[in-house]
């Protein structure tokens, strides 16, 4: 079993999107021993904007058919998982300008490609400071729902409070939520390779 995260925050490691997906993982690997985690930094990476070329739709090789920046490689990661989380710190209220690309890029291609992540796991994983999580949290579940992907909810919206790198830490709800949802996903997980 395998959990792929996207993490679009411009902190990458260091930030509080990584802290929170850590916590969610944390609580997978408690329920699923052994189960394969990885988180892939979009900072760093060129993921330019959508063209509306829609030459996947004529080549339907599960690939963007624009090749000059790292999404196909990201795309074969998603492949192979079993769940994919999209983590997101709050920009002006919605995602982070990279994880919008990512969205738009990778979302056309599955659709190109008879939905290539239906049926899936997905969750949303989101940093705020104050305000505009609750519109980062639906723009995410809109993207897992278009892809007819199965979403995990947890105790409260997958959200951790906090500005500065570590503050989410201090998000006791915050951080409940995250466990609660990393033991939410593992329970799905384990129902739908039993049956």
């Amino acid at each position: 079993m395998k959990i792929v995260a996207i993490n679009g925050s411009a902190r990458g490691k260091i930030g509080n999107t990584t802290q929170l997906i850590e916590m969610v993982f944390e609580a997978i690997r408690s329920d699923l021993p052994g189960v394969e985690t990885k988180i892939i930094q979009l900072k760093g990476k060129k993921i330019n904007p959508c063209v509306a070329c829609f030459r996947c739709f004529n080549y339907k090789d599960k690939q963007c058919s624009v090749k000059d920046d790292d999404l196909n490689e990201i795309i074969s990661d998603l492949l192979d998982a079993d769940v994919i989380l999209l983590g997101s710190p709050t920009y002006f209220a919605n995602v982070t300008g990279s994880m919008k690309n990512f969205i738009d890029r990778v979302g056309l291609v599955a659709i190109a490609n008879n939905h290539m992540f239906k049926r899936k796991i997905g969750a949303p994983v989101i940093a705020v400071r104050r305000q505009g999580a609750c519109m980062v949290y639906a723009d995410l579940n809109f993207f897992f729902g278009i892809m007819q992907m199965i979403i995990v909810c947890s105790s409260y919206w997958n959200l951790g409070i906090g500005l500065e790198p570590g503050a989410v830490q201090d998000d006791t709800e915050g951080k409940e939520t995250m466990e609660n949802l990393g033991h939410n996903i593992a329970w799905l997980l384990q129902k739908i390779k039993a049956g």
